[in-house]
């Protein structure tokens, strides 16, 4: 099992930023990819980035692209998300998960954190 502790989220202002962190723990050995989703009211979960743990390879959907950046830290097996130039549009929550293959769809992800919100306030 890995368990996923996501913090760092809370209220700013349009044009603002926030640095989410991820604490993995456990069977962290197993898991080849860790990323952020982000699920806003009434929509699905959506795929925001993802990062490689071995050679820190990164992916991010087209909307945060220029504005967020994740990284790792293998040695305390924590993810990072910062987001710079926040937009109301980026409100939700932000989940932190972790798969064993790979993939950008949510099903394909084997563990979840229990989600930090974030809201931007325009």
């Amino acid at each position: 099992q890995v368990q996923l502790v996501e913090s760092g989220g809370g209220l700013v202002q349009a044009g603002g930023s926030l640095r989410l962190s991820c604490a993995a723990s456990g069977r962290t050995f197993s898991t080849r990819l860790m990323a952020w989703f982000r699920q806003a009211p009434g929509k699905e979960r959506e795929f925001v980035a993802s990062i490689s743990w071995r050679i820190g390879s990164t992916s991010y959907t087209d909307s945060v692209k220029g504005r967020f950046t994740i990284s790792r830290d293998n040695a305390k097996t924590t993810v990072y998300l910062q987001m710079n130039s926040l937009k109301p549009e980026d409100t939700g929550v932000y989940y932190c998960a972790a798969n064993r293959g790979v993939g950008v769809l949510a099903d394909q992800y084997d563990y979840w954190g229990q989600g930090t919100q974030v809201t931007v306030s325009s």
